[in-house]
This record gives C-alpha cells, sequence and structure tokens, in this order.
C-alpha cells in the first residue's frame, strides 16, 4: 500500500559493532507481523545480513533498507555496520533519513560506535533517539549508562522508559510519560503496580519535565508554577525538543526476548519527525540554493543514496523520494550528467526481497533496477526544476594493498570489476601507480580490503591476492662529475661511431636537464638531440638500485665524429656510456618519498602519537584542534613507514581516530637503510637488461 509522507518514518539505526542493531531490527519486523519467526545473526538468517560475507563472518557489513509496517505506519529502518570499516554504510544511509536510532549496548555501555552515531546525527541535523538494548540481562546496568550518555553526549538525553528488575529475577519497564509500568511475558505486555524506585523516580520525572519546560514558553511557566504536565503535554514537548535536536530520548527494552518494543515503535512514530517534515536544500545548475520539500504534487526529485552491483540483476539503485513520485514511466534527468534517466521498474525492498510497485511515493524509499549511468549520491529530478543535493562525505581510505592478480590474463578483468565495487563501496580507491605499475587498491582497514576481495571473487569471478605495496624511491647525485663515452663498432658496410663528453651536476628539483656547451661543431649540431634522448633514456634507472635519476643536469661539452658511421643511434649508446661512466663518480644517493600526515585524534592520544611519529623517522611539525573537538596532529613522516599505521591509530584511539597522508617531497635515504632497499631492487629485478 502507498504511505502518505506524514506516515513515514526514515531512521537509520546505527551504533557499535556487536550492539545489537541487526537484532533489533530483526525483532521489530517479527513484531509487526512481517515475519514468522525471528532470524538470528548468529544463524546468518536475519533479513538485513543476508550478503554471503555477512552470513559468515555474522555481522553487518553493508546497510540495507528493512521496511516495518505497524498500525498504519511505515518505518524505513536503514541497518548500518558497526565496524568501523564498514562506515560507509552509516555515510550513504544518513542522506535517505530524517532520523537516526542509536543502539547502545545495556551490557558494554557508550561505545565508540555510538559516540559516533551520534555526532553524525549532530553533523547532518537529524533528530536522535537511543535505544539501550539487552537490558533484561544480569549484568545490564542501565543507570550507569545513563551517567555515561550524559558525559558523552551532553544534557539533551532525556530518558522515557527505564527498566527495574523485580523480586522475581524479571525485568519491568517504567513508562515515565505514562508513570505506568509493564511486563512482558512472551512478548505480550503485562500491566503491573508501579515497583518502587525511591527517590531516583521523583529525580527521572523531574528531569524529564524540565526538558520539556525548555521547549516551549507556555510549557515553561506551567513548570515554574509547580504544576505537572498532563501526558499529552509530556509526548508533544517532547516531539518538539526531538525536532530541534534539544532533546535526545531514551528508550530500553530486549529484542532478543521481544520487550519494551512496543513503546519504542510508538514513540518513534509520535516522537521522530514523518517524511512529511523532510526539506533538503540543493542547487540548480548556476548554483542558486533551491528547497526541496515533501510536496506529493511537486516535480518529482529523488536522491540516490546507495548502489548495489547485483551480477544477476545489475546495478540496483536505491533511492529516497523527496517531491513527487517515481514511476517506471517518470521523465527524469540526472542532475550531474544532465542526461535523462531511463527508468527501469521500480521496487520496494526488504533486505535482499524486491517486490514490484507501481511508484515510489513522496518520502518513501525504493530501489529502480538498470540506471546507466546514476551513482551514489546523484539527484533524479523533473526536468523542469533540476536541482542536485549534496554527496554524501565518506570515510577517507587510507589502508593501500598493491593487487596481485592470481590467474594470469584476470589483469583486465580486475579494473571492470573493482569499477563496479566502487559504484558499490565509494569508500574503495582503485588506481595504477605511475611509478611501480602496481594496482593499488585503498580502503578503511584490513577487514575492509579482505571483504572486497572476498566480494570481487563471489559476485564477480575475479581472484586476487594482496601484497603490501612497493615504495617509488629515486636516485640523485650530490656533486659534479665529467666523463667520456665513446661508441664505436666496426661490421661490414657502415659502422657505427658516437663520441662525446657530458658534465653531469646536481640541481634542485626533480628535473631532468639538459645543456650543450660544444665549441666549433666537434659534434654537429644534428646530433644533439640524440644525445639528450641517451641521457634521458639512461636517467630512467639510477645506479644503485635502479629506480629512476632526478635532480640532474647533463652538459655536453665536446666530442667527435665521423662523416660516414655517425649517427643518431651511435649518439644515443654514447650518451649512455657517459652516464654509466659518470654517475658512479658522482656521489649517488637514493631519495624516499615524504608525505604530509595529519592524524585527527582525542586530546588525550597526541602524545602517542608524536612519539609514534618520531619512531616511523618523522617529524612533527604541530597540533591544532578540528572541528569534531578533535586534536590534528601534523606531520612528515617517510611512506615506507607508514603502511600499517591505520591499524596503529585505530588500536590506539579505539576507531575514534583517522588521518590523511599526502605524497609532498623526496629526501636522501639515510645511509644505513641503503642496503635494505637495494637488496629489495635487486630481488624486483629492477635493472634493466641493457645494463
Amino acid at each position: 500500500m502507498d504511505y502518505a509522507s506524514k506516515d513515514i518514518r526514515n531512521i537509520l539505526v546505527a551504533g557499535h559493532a556487536g550492539c545489537g542493531k541487526t537484532t533489533l531490527i530483526e525483532a521489530l519486523l517479527y513484531l509487526s507481523g512481517a515475519t514468522e519467526r525471528m532470524g538470528r545473526v548468529e544463524d546468518g538468517t536475519t533479513a538485513s545480513d543476508f550478503d554471503p560475507e555477512e552470513v559468515r563472518r555474522k555481522a553487518s557489513l553493508n546497510s540495507s533498507v528493512i521496511p516495518v509496517e505497524y498500525q498504519g505506519i511505515k518505518y524505513n529502518l536503514i541497518d548500518t555496520p558497526g565496524l568501523f570499516d564498514f562506515e560507509t554504510g552509516a555515510a550513504e544511509g544518513v542522506m535517505a533519513a530524517e532520523s537516526v536510532l542509536i543502539c547502545v549496548s545495556g551490557r558494554s555501555g557508550v561505545s565508540v560506535g555510538a559516540e559516533k552515531a551520534y555526532r553524525l546525527a549532530c553533523k547532518q541535523n537529524k533528530a536522535r533517539m537511543i535505544f539501550v538494548t539487552k537490558t533484561d540481562l544480569e549484568n545490564a546496568d542501565y543507570f550507569k549508562i545513563l551517567e555515561q550518555m550524559k558525559i558523552e553526549f551532553g544534557p539533551s538525553v532525556c530518558p522515557c522508559v527505564v527498566p527495574v528488575r523485580l523480586d522475581d529475577g524479571t525485568v519491568a519497564y517504567i513508562n515515565l510519560f505514562s508513570q505506568k509500568a509493564f511486563k512482558y511475558e512472551g512478548g505480550k505486555q503485562i500491566q503491573i503496580d508501579l515497583p518502587d524506585i525511591g527517590h531516583r523516580f521523583e529525580g527521572l520525572i523531574q528531569a524529564m519535565s524540565e526538558a520539556i519546560a525548555e521547549t516551549d514558553e507556555a510549557l515553561m511557566e506551567k513548570f515554574f508554577e509547580g504544576e505537572p504536565f498532563t501526558t499529552e503535554e509530556i509526548v508533544q514537548g517532547m516531539a518538539a525538543g526531538v525536532r530541534t535536536g534539544q532533546i535526545t530520548p531514551v528508550f530500553c527494552g530486549s529484542a532478543v526476548n521481544n520487550q519494551a518494543l512496543d513503546m519504542l515503535l510508538y514513540n518513534m512514530n509520535v516522537l521522530l519527525p514523518g517524511a512529511d517534515t523532510a526539506a533538503a536544500v540543493g542547487e540548480t545548475k548556476d548554483g542558486e540554493p533551491v528547497e526541496v520539500t515533501a510536496d506529493p504534487d511537486a516535480p518529482v526529485c529523488a536522491y540516490v543514496f546507495k548502489t548495489v552491483a547485483d551480477p544477476f540483476v545489475g546495478k540496483l539503485s536505491f533511492i529516497k523520494v523527496l517531491s513527487g513520485k517515481l514511476t517506471a514511466t517518470s521523465n527524469v534527468v540526472n542532475a550531474r550528467t544532465g542526461q535523462p534517466e531511463r527508468l527501469g521498474k521500480t521496487l520496494t525492498v526488504c533486505g535482499k526481497k524486491q517486490t514490484d510497485t507501481a511508484a515510489i511515493t513522496t518520502g518513501d524509499i525504493g530501489a529502480v533496477a538498470k540506471l546507466a549511468t546514476a551513482k551514489t549520491g546523484d539527484t533524479l529530478c523533473d526536468p523542469a526544476r533540476v536541482v542536485a543535493l549534496p554527496a554524501p562525505s565518506y570515510p577517507i581510505a587510507s589502508y593501500r594493498m598493491a593487487v596481485k592478480v592470481a590467474k594470469k590474463g584476470d589483469e583486465g578483468k580486475v579494473s571492470g570489476a573493482l569499477a563496479r565495487l566502487i559504484e558499490e563501496d565509494p569508500a574503495i580507491t582503485f588506481q595504477v601507480d605511475p611509478e611501480t605499475k602496481q594496482q593499488i587498491i585503498g580502503g578503511l582497514g584490513t577487514q575492509h580490503l579482505e571483504v572486497a576481495v572476498a566480494k570481487l571473487k563471489n559476485k564477480f569471478g575475479v581472484e586476487i591476492t594482496l601484497e603490501t605495496p612497493r615504495v617509488p624511491y629515486r636516485e640523485s647525485i650530490r656533486k659534479s662529475c665529467k666523463a667520456q663515452g665513446r661508441h664505436k663498432k666496426q661490421t661490414g658496410g657502415h659502422g657505427q661511431f658516437g663520441d662525446v663528453w657530458i658534465q653531469f651536476e646536481p640541481i634542485e628539483g626533480e628535473a631532468i636537464e639538459f645543456a650543450e656547451n660544444v665549441f666549433g661543431g666537434s659534434v654537429p649540431k644534428n646530433f644533439f638531440p640524440a644525445v639528450e634522448k641517451g641521457v634521458r633514456q639512461a636517467a630512467e634507472h639510477g645506479v644503485l638500485a635502479g629506480y629512476p635519476m632526478v635532480g640532474m643536469k647533463a652538459t655536453l661539452l665536446d666530442g667527435s665524429y665521423h662523416p660516414v658511421d655517425s649517427s643518431e643511434m651511435a649518439f644515443i649508446m654514447a650518451a649512455k656510456l657517459a652516464y654509466k661512466a659518470a654517475i658512479p663518480e658522482a656521489g649517488p644517493v637514493l631519495l624516499e618519498p615524504i608525505g604530509a600526515l595529519q592524524a585527527h585524534v582525542p586530546a588525550d592520544n597526541t602524545g602517542d602519537i608524536m612519539g609514534e611519529v618520531t619512531k616511523r623517522r618523522g617529524r612533527v611539525l604541530g597540533m591544532n584542534p578540528d572541528e569534531d573537538g578533535m586534536q590534528v596532529v601534523e606531520a612528515e613522516v617517510p611512506m615506507a613507514e607508514m603502511q600499517d599505521f591505520t591499524t596503529f591509530l585505530r588500536q590506539l584511539t579505539q576507531g575514534r581516530g583517522w588521518f590523511t597522508f599526502d605524497f609532498v617531497r623526496y629526501e636522501v635515504l639515510p645511509q644505513m637503510l641503503e642496503a635494505k632497499v637495494i637488496d629489495q631492487a635487486k630481488a624486483l629485478g629492477n635493472f634493466s637488461d641493457d645494463e
């Protein structure tokens, strides 16, 4: 059935790995009657973890959309991975949601994943709600977690449902709105007398009333006069506070045992904003801002927030319709390309289950098959109102590995398959290193790339392994040296003759320069380009480890020629011989690439990061705060020392930190490390055959 946008709630479900997001969504599906039995993450039977890798690893690796229809409301729940290697899921999913449900484990409390989810919601101006899972477990401590949340998330945190352990060991839930208590038997709600939790109860009601009073002046007056609020006033005030971001309501329950989930669903309806309130600001092609409101009669405007490369169906684009309605016959253009998009059939999706639907209505989420050019972050709109919405910002791929193809002849297939994988997961990067000619794949960490390798094999039949990328060293010289190169060959008929004297000297920068300073035509002008070509060809390989030579000037000083036997080829050979004679005498050195590191870390970790930079032969340049309340440590570090930095930083900061690292320049490699690099170069066969 089609829902009006006021009856649709698009909710991103986020939080730390293992806090119970997928189980909660599975329980809500079951509660709504959509499934006959609850799937389990451990058995790989949940609706949202259907990818073979997710089943194997027993964890969500991709975001998935699960619509839960309950009492006339459609909740589009976007299940996102909690593992930090798969943060892309939350980054794309939040673009389609009006609110974020942050899951916090009743066992382990507020962990980094919950902090990140809360920060993401604040950054994207989404309404927030917290659900404490597993509160029926023996060692769950709700009030301790509530204190943690107040410290981490600030005064907006407001408890709405609190658990109480009864004398018989079961858990009851007090609803602070209605001040009634309930327990659950076999998932059925039973009202009981309000258990006595002493002074704590008054404190909770007082805190809630204060939070609500701040949302409205009339309520504030009533609060100061000491009058209690009605349940209706509490709900309205709470809803207003949630929509402005002043209040983050906290609910709790047990997904596994189906406790207090009815209260969660009811409050997700009354407190969280509907899809009718969602307004997005896009840009016209002239860069003018334009507001898109959830109006079913307006020209169609839809946002592609996720792409799935399905080897059977082809490409599946997940879409949120912001205005108008999208059907297979809709006439739409892609705002990024300006080209019309031909739509395949429109679908509603629940995990891997796809159902044909006549249209995707305003505020709803669905999917379209086989869009030719559309990719994640594109806006599809009516040609009469072309508007581009902002693209999602993804976490930065900082972990890089080189691709090694398992089967000969698959090299060409790799880039095609990876291009389709990148459509699905834009946090993966792929490039061919112009220096080492290696294919380099980048991701958010080791698990991210392991899963990418598995997907390449399962989805596209391409087998690869990963190895540490080679470091593109360089070579240069430190002093000036002059040498002769004389090439003479006598065979039947024409011989070959070229003879040059060349001065080689170091210069600033990375260029190879060529000049001539020849007196009296000892080398004719028409052979100068051949000498230069010989020098440039020779400089492609240094004499220490075969890496390209940089920062050198070669000046042709003198030479001799033969009127018959001299040729371009002969002078190219002569120049190469001069290079080989001179460079070993010119103080050759190896140069290594240095990169600029910007590590964003919590203030407590800055000392450790500085120590680590020094250990990795780097130099700390300074420190300044970033907009997320973290500190940015700026440093310059040799590229060769950075391979496992992603893992180090994640362990040190428990996943809070991130970094960027960009090449800046080459510096002389310390002499004690030269032998190791030369040995590696020999093993790689860096020296060309003619040397």
